[in-house]
């Protein structure tokens, strides 16, 4: 699977990075800092998963995932925020996922896993 990650936070891009890069079946193919540079790569490079920072300064989540749904319907996208009452923010407004920046990173792997495993039994 293709990841895009978008956090403006160049720690938490480089703590993602560093969890998923050699994790079997999922590819990092690019960076985005801010909603701008998320949407160019969105809507101009090929991807499957967004890891979506809910709290992306300039627009709100709640916005940016409908632009996102507009533009690639086909993207699923996991919210990470440090706050637990986003979860039912970010679910509701369409998310495919959400983890908490708290929890252990074997949260969103298994969230990635899962996808990566229910693509493959659909190309078989």
């Amino acid at each position: 699977m293709r990841i895009l990650l978008a956090d403006d936070n160049p720690e938490v891009r480089s703590a993602l990075r560093l969890l998923l890069e050699h994790e079997e079946g999922l590819q990092i193919v690019g960076e985005a800092h801010d909603v701008r540079s998320m949407l160019e790569q969105l809507s101009s490079r090929p991807f499957d998963v967004v890891l979506l920072d809910w709290e992306l300064p300039t627009v709100r989540s709640l916005h940016l995932l409908r632009v996102m749904r507009y533009l690639r319907p086909d993207v699923r996208v996991v919210a990470l925020s440090g706050r637990l009452n986003a979860r039912g923010e970010s679910l509701s407004a369409g998310a495919d996922a959400f983890v908490s920046k708290g929890d252990p990173p074997t949260a969103l792997l298994s969230v990635l896993r899962d996808w990566v495993k229910e693509r493959k039994t659909e190309k078989e």
